[in-house]
């Protein structure tokens, strides 16, 4: 700064307007993990091989061709691999893809299962009977007869009116569902396995849909 007279005077430095604004372009999955190729395995349990061989092109097709991810089946070692590619847009592709791999051998068909590729928020949650009451023998029996009900009555209607699917595989829970829709339907079934009636539950699960309705 220069003073002379009482008048003050700023010599500023200009700086052309192509150094100002430096556009880069996005880096791409495969730079940001600096060129190293990520890997994900998804055992395959036997009483799925079967399901697995019969839906493979389910399973292979969005995976390779949408989400940019190379996908093969290990046969010696029953497991599904994947792993990234140089064009793979995202660095996330490969945990949902995984994430959908191990949806299918949980139980969940491909076509639920792939709406894990496809939206952000939804997660799939397990439990088991006996986390919320241990039970035996025929207890334990009834108790999963329960969750099902008649000709699998009862788990459609949670089903249906959380927006969730339930795969119940012996002991096991697994529901796929976004956040707050998994714990209306986590709640419902644990009433289930306490010992409430169906009647009693659908009635609760309309009262709790319907303010959810509201909410959002």
């Amino acid at each position: 700064m220069e003073s002379n007279g009482g008048v003050s005077s700023m010599v500023l430095e200009t700086v052309p307007a192509a150094e100002q604004k430096r556009k880069f372009e996005p880096l791409t999955a495969h730079e940001m993990s600096g060129g190293n190729v990520q890997y994900r395995k998804v055992l395959v349990p036997p009483h799925r091989y079967t399901p697995l061989k019969k839906a493979w092109m389910e399973i292979y097709t969005p995976i390779y061709d949408q989400m940019k991810i190379d996908i093969r089946m290990n046969l010696k070692g029953r497991r599904v691999e994947l792993k990234t590619r140089s064009d793979t847009p995202e660095v996330g592709n490969l945990q949902k893809c995984a994430d959908f791999v191990q949806a299918f051998m949980l139980g969940f068909d491909a076509i639920d299962a792939i709406a894990l590729l496809r939206m952000d928020e939804l997660y799939v949650e397990s439990f088991e009977v006996e986390d919320v009451k241990r039970l035996r023998g025929e207890h334990l029996s009834r108790a999963i007869g329960r969750l099902s009900g008649k000709g699998g009555k009862t788990k459609f209607a949670i089903e249906n009116a959380t927006k969730t699917r339930i795969v119940i595989a012996d002991r096991k829970i697994h529901i796929l569902g976004s956040f707050v829709n998994i714990k209306v339907a986590r709640d419902s079934l644990c009433s289930l396995i306490l010992g409430s009636p169906a009647g009693k539950v659908y009635s609760k699960l309309r009262a709790v849909t319907s303010r959810l309705a509201e909410r959002f």
